[in-house]
């Protein structure tokens, strides 16, 4: 569809980037997805005792692992379906701290994480110049959300892509954007690695 590179990153790398990744991904997008947190928390039985992986579990290992501690629990808050969907996608889930390939917009689902994807890359020493947009875009982080919040990145991509020249549109697309979605949007221009 459009050589726009396109990263999504939420907390664990699990709802919300991969909702989004998945409705870009068959838009035709360039897409990939992270997690900006330390670990990956999945809800548990109780809100104290969520279930905690490392980044390098796979997909299938958290399924089969919480198809062991609970299939009825699991099946009925949509983890085990979510986790599904997650291993179609792609083999576990990713930290972007971990991850220095170049992208035209990272697309955050909340200020926290906007805030920690920004802190990364001041963080790192340039080697060649390139430009970024972050955008946030707060997703509540429940299943109905993050669709509602995939649809919402897509068509902000999808706005971007069409543009001729996106860092001279770029204010005018956002601005037009909020006032449709309804949505407070974060906007950062980054010069980096």
């Amino acid at each position: 569809m459009n050589e726009l590179r396109v990263a999504v990153v939420c907390s664990s790398n699990q709802n919300r980037s991969m909702e989004a990744h998945a409705f870009l991904s068959k838009k035709g997008f360039k897409v990939r997805s992270f997690g900006s947190g330390n670990q990956v928390k999945l809800p548990g039985p109780a809100p104290d005792k969520p279930n905690v992986y490392d980044f390098n579990i796979s997909y299938e290992q958290m399924y089969q692992d919480l198809l062991t501690k609970d299939k009825s629990l699991y099946t009925q808050n949509g983890l085990l379906h979510m986790l599904d969907r997650n291993r179609r996608i792609k083999s576990h889930p990713e930290r972007f701290q971990d991850c220095y390939e170049i992208f035209d917009v990272i697309f955050t689902a909340e200020e926290r994480v906007y805030d920690q994807v920004l802190e990364e890359l001041t963080s790192r020493s340039p080697k060649d110049i390139n430009t970024v947009h972050i955008i946030n875009i707060d997703v509540q982080d429940n299943h109905e959300e993050a669709t509602i919040g995939a649809f919402l990145i897509c068509e902000m991509a999808t706005m971007m892509a069409e543009s001729d020249d996106l860092d001279n549109d770029i204010d005018e697309l956002l601005q037009e954007f909020e006032f449709k979605a309804q949505r407070p949007i974060l906007h950062s221009f980054l010069f980096h690695q």
